[in-house]
């Protein structure tokens, strides 16, 4: 993972990270050694990385991080930005291990939640209803496996999630770039049309979008 190569460099792509904010330890979210399971070889190691347990944690020291935050849904505050961990649901059957969403807030810019690799559940209602944040980044290509079922949303979960917040602009990605997704960019354009909703940004890839 990814099927195709990144639209610029890892140099590029890394040239002013000054936090890194891991969700969880999969291969689509952060690169992972078969050898010695070790994470994030290509990343600075001295830059501060958030994570969402001790579990985690422990795995980036392994690796070489030197500055671990472990989030809680109380807020810390790194670089004038508010971060708070918000549960996620990784599966419609077994959950394929724990994830985490992250709200961002920061003074003179929208709250931004990112929801992560969640299904829609009371989770996510709830997050929605306390903090109503104005820019909401879903993963959405319903990508699912036999053990675990649906792993993320689809275009039923993107459809609760713009009813309950309307007012928000909704930032759909995580399409066409791993084996188990079942819904394409191209096809969720057309589930959403169906269900009437229009408050969403899917990206090309290397696509920037800003709010």
């Amino acid at each position: 993972m990814p099927f195709y190569d990144l639209p610029m460099s890892k140099e590029e792509i890394l040239k002013d990270v000054d936090f890194i904010v891991l969700t969880h330890i999969h291969p689509d979210h952060i690169d992972i050694s078969i050898e010695n399971g070790t994470v994030g070889a290509p990343l600075n190691k001295t830059i501060p990385i958030f994570c969402q347990n001790e579990g985690d944690a422990t795995i980036l020291k392994k690796s070489g991080f030197q500055n671990i935050t472990i989030l809680s849904e109380e807020s810390i505050t790194a670089g004038g930005v508010t971060l708070r961990k918000i549960p996620a649901l990784h599966g419609t059957f077994i959950p394929c291990g724990d994830a985490m969403g992250v709200l961002f807030e920061a003074e003179n810019e929208k709250t931004f939640y990112l929801a992560g690799d969640t299904i829609w559940y009371d989770g996510v209602k709830n997050a929605i209803e306390t903090y109503h944040p104005e820019v909401i980044a879903l993963n959405a290509c319903a990508a699912e496996t036999k053990e675990n079922g649906r792993l993320i949303m689809d275009d039923q979960d993107v459809w609760n999630v713009a009813q309950t917040a309307p007012y928000a602009r909704l930032y759909l990605t995580h399409f066409d770039n791993v084996a188990h997704a079942t819904i394409t960019r191209h096809s969720m354009r057309g589930k959403l049309l169906n269900y009437g909703v229009t408050n969403y940004d899917i990206p090309e890839d290397g696509e920037t979008i800003n709010y």
